[in-house]
């Protein structure tokens, strides 16, 4: 039965409610109450499209619907922000650019994939059969007829079939890509020879570093050439700068005393206590273990505590007060062999059934391979293996507890019935279930306060100027830090829990000085120092990168202009260095025994005439001069391989690289930072 409900927790995103206008129209009626004032704020452009806050909203409210995912924390948050934005790109961009290109799904493609004839991956996973691993046609017709008058389903059979019409078209349109790649009979030569030549023979050179710098006047003109000449080296995502300081909230000695004094009383009452299981259950620190462990699962002074019945602690271990008691003792197997059969819990009557059966002495394992629908298990006739009772909990432990070996229990948990056989027992040895109370040491509320009563002293005098932030650092004894938020991050690298922090940045001017924002156990304030919305970085940013690559270029041409003589003796005698050789090099070397990495070289090692003396080159760590003098040839690959191997790997690049183009080429600008 492929129900709606089924559906939406098994396959997530591609299926649940649609959101739509009643929810926008809320949304729009708080823009007031949000601070928009009336507008409708960009949160980013797509292929010259402003996408509002608005639109981006229901998409995202859509996407955590279907998913039925929650913002429970940062990284679920930025997988939900990621979906929406993907969702957005292929409205704007792939759904048009489909559409003129005349990519559709047509009637009868459409049919072909829901009866299966083609396989689309969307409908697979709503509707293939958990057993077999096979697309359910039938499946689909059951859910198909419950469209008819569930307007639940049939707002999911909509964003099924939007997906699988996506999907289909971008196979088109890759297939496309695919198509247009061409290996040509110069590449297939190539790579012939790359991958059946090595070359070997002897080398000259010198190292740009053993040149001293001081030899050499770089000019603002100098880096300006170089940084106009090359400048798609430096080109950049936009992004924001800020200076911040973290007043790390850490634990006094009082703190450290007073926390001691509490635990030691709060451990007399726990010790005494014969209402174990309500006391840990009142303390917010409290635990109650799920399972049964033995002496050897715990350390050597809890487990000679805990099995003589007393308490153990409160003792300080890690960072944390401990105490425990053993709230229950069993007496079971140390490990027990199981094999099982799944059923779902509506199938009580064949659970029931079958029980009677494999008492009687059925085959279990037959019987598990028929009609278990755990099919990890039921392959291999249900074998679970052998585990340690501790991994045992709720009510397979309680069953389990007094299982003997060939005993077959029945156990109902969750949404299934599980028949278990017990086909092994190790001796029995005592087991405690643990309850235990932890505190850890952290600091007090006055800690707390005090420390965030400096940090309002910070942000007072650290507002006006980037010169005041430092010294207002300076006089609390904090050490700023820097960060840089490239378009579209959600986080401060290096700041855990920052995304408070990221959002102020996105709206801030700067010279800003942000609110105190709780990070972590700690407080953080930030200024905004910068903001960089040129495509390129600008030469002020990278000057010390130009610099070096201008000097690289002056120490080349004062290397070169020393360079003399026929052989490469005489030129290694003019460098005042010494002749080496390498062995075994390919076309696909990255790295010469001496040179070190230098594709350069490598590449005009591939091309040289054998027996000459070559150009310089102009390499990454210096200038090098080589001759090739033995050229060894192996049949490890022919045209006819290469060509095949090439070809593909063509196409898939082509087609890895298709979406990144697309998206590059709609010139996309994500401004959500401010807002999400």
């Amino acid at each position: 039965m492929a129900s709606l409900n089924t559906l939406r927790t098994k396959f997530g995103v591609v299926l649940s409610i649609v959101i739509a206008g009643a929810l926008l129209a809320f949304i729009l009626s708080l823009k007031t109450e949000m601070g928009f004032s009336g507008n409708d704020p960009k949160v980013g452009v797509i292929d010259g499209e402003k996408i509002n806050y608005s639109e981006y909203y229901e998409q995202y409210e859509q996407v955590k619907a279907q998913s039925g995912a929650q913002e429970n924390d940062e990284q679920q948050s930025a997988m939900l922000a990621n979906a929406t934005w993907q969702s957005l790109i292929a409205k704007h961009v792939l759904n048009p650019g489909f559409d003129r290109m005349g990519i559709r799904l047509t009637d009868a493609e459409r049919m072909s994939i829901l009866n299966g004839e083609h396989m689309s991956q969307t409908l697979y996973n709503a509707f293939a059969d958990p057993r077999t691993g096979r697309y359910d046609v039938a499946a689909l017709s059951e859910f198909l007829s419950q469209a008819d008058n569930n307007p639940q389903a049939r707002a999911a059979w909509a964003q099924l079939n939007e997906q699988m019409r996506l999907e289909r078209q971008m196979q088109k349109y890759l297939g496309l890509i695919k198509g247009g790649v061409f290996v040509n009979s110069l590449e297939v030569a190539g790579g012939v020879d790359a991958a059946n030549k090595t070359y070997s023979g002897k080398w000259i050179g010198k190292k740009y570093a053993t040149v001293p710098d001081s030899l050499f006047q770089v000019s603002n003109s100098d880096l300006k050439s170089f940084y106009n000449s090359h400048k798609n080296l430096y080109k950049q995502t936009p992004s924001r700068s800020i200076s911040y300081v973290v007043f790390e909230v850490a634990p006094t000695d009082d703190d450290m005393l007073a926390l001691e004094k509490k635990v030691q009383e709060i451990g007399a009452r726990f010790a005494e206590t014969d209402a174990l299981k309500t006391f840990v259950r009142a303390d917010r620190n409290g635990r109650i273990a799920d399972n049964y462990v033995a002496a050897a699962q715990l350390t050597e002074e809890e487990a000679k505590a805990l099995m003589a019945g007393e308490t153990y602690g409160p003792v300080l271990k890690n960072n944390e007060w401990t105490m425990a008691r053993a709230l229950d003792t069993k007496m079971v197997a140390d490990s027990l062999g199981i094999r099982h059969i799944v059923l779902p819990y509506t199938q009580e009557k064949l659970a029931d059934s079958l029980l009677t059966a494999l008492r009687g002495g059925a085959d279990f394992a037959q019987a598990a391979s028929q009609y278990s629908v755990y099919d990890a298990t039921a392959a291999n006739g249900g074998e679970v293996g052998v585990l340690p009772f501790s991994a045992f909990t709720g009510e397979f432990a309680a069953e389990l507890a007094t299982a003997k070996q060939g005993d077959i229990v029945k156990i109902a948990s969750g949404d299934a019935i599980q028949l278990m056989q017990v086909y092994r027992a190790d001796k029995p040895s005592k087991h405690v279930q643990v309850a235990s109370i932890t505190y850890p040491v952290e600091a007090s509320e006055a800690t707390r306060r005090n420390v965030h009563n400096q940090a309002g002293s910070f942000s007072v005098n650290a507002k006006g100027s980037a010169t005041a932030f430092a010294d207002a650092a300076a006089t609390a004894a904090v050490t700023p830090r820097v960060a840089t938020l490239s378009q579209g991050e959600r986080t401060i690298r290096g700041l855990e829990d920052s995304r408070e922090v990221a959002r102020w940045a996105y709206g801030a001017e700067v010279g800003d000085v942000s609110e105190i924002f709780n990070v972590g156990k700690d407080y953080v304030i930030a200024t905004l120092t910068e903001i960089d919305n040129e495509d390129y970085a600008p030469l002020s940013k990278v000057a010390s990168q130009v610099r070096a690559q201008v000097m690289r270029d002056k120490k080349y041409d004062y290397i070169l202009k020393s360079l003399s003589g026929s052989t490469l003796e005489e030129q290694a005698a003019s460098l005042g260095s010494e002749v080496g050789d390498f062995e075994g090099v390919t076309a696909a070397s990255y790295y010469i025994d001496g040179p070190g990495f230098e594709p350069r070289m490598i590449g005009a090692l591939a091309t040289a005439a054998q027996g000459a003396v070559s150009a310089p080159v102009k390499g990454l760590s210096g200038l090098y001069v080589f001759r090739v003098d033995d050229v060894q040839t192996a049949d490890k690959q022919t045209a006819e391989g290469e060509q095949v191997r090439a070809q593909a790997m063509a196409e898939g690049m082509a087609q890895q690289f298709a979406m990144q183009a697309i998206q590059q080429m709609a010139e996309i600008q994500d401004l959500r930072g401010k807002y999400f």
